[in-house]
């Protein structure tokens, strides 16, 4: 698909920049938001309808907070090939929501090593769910348009409007690339630093 219309959209973010104006661009131009946690809060109190994720699934956030969106309503969607039909009658039969654009960006680790926490803190921000989703976006990048850093935010909003709410290929392939950079650079930092993690600490 070369132009990928743009009509619900999940947003979960750490970096909160520019997320409002984002945010409401989107749902100026019809778009339909689904949010989890702090980032759904946030727009909520600027007046924008937003659905729970725990809506779209059926299932609650559990674990404090550990799976929320480790789910087959989500995964589904961010995986199905809108150019396979098999996989468009797929999300219709077990009514699952198509998702177009998926605003992710990931837990604060690096944040966390400056502040010393000990192991146990530090883990608390390694992302899964976020990397998760990340990855599925960016690999069906023909399908879904992900959106992993605020950075683009400006010139995706800036061809959406030109555009009719739609998205090209040559930016969806560019941001599924930046993706797959970020989320192997999360992870090395991760390995990284549990590798030189001492004994005495990892108790």
């Amino acid at each position: 698909m070369q132009l990928l219309p743009i009509r619900q959209a999940l947003l979960s973010v750490t970096d909160k920049t520019g997320l409002r104006d984002f945010a409401t661009f989107l749902h100026q131009g019809g778009v339909q938001l689904v949010s989890t946690g702090g980032t759904r809060k946030i727009l909520l109190e600027a007046g924008l309808p937003v659905r729970a994720v725990s809506e779209v699934t059926g299932f609650p956030e559990i674990l404090d907070g550990r799976v929320k969106t480790l789910h087959p309503h989500i995964h589904g969607p961010l995986l199905a090939d809108k150019d396979n039909p098999a996989h468009l009658q797929t999300l219709a039969e077990r009514n699952l929501l198509p998702l177009d654009l998926i605003c992710v960006n990931l837990y604060n680790f690096a944040g966390a090593l400056e502040q010393n926490l000990d192991i146990r803190d530090c883990i608390e921000q390694i992302d899964i769910g976020g990397p998760t989703m990340l990855r599925a976006a960016a690999k069906n990048f023909h399908s879904v348009l992900v959106v992993p850093d605020p950075e683009f935010y400006s010139r995706i909003m800036g061809e959406l409007a030109s555009q009719h709410y739609r998205v090209s290929l040559a930016l969806r392939r560019e941001t599924a690339a930046r993706t797959f950079r970020l989320t192997s650079n999360y992870d090395a930092m991760i390995a990284q630093h549990l590798a030189k993690v001492d004994g005495a600490s990892q108790n």
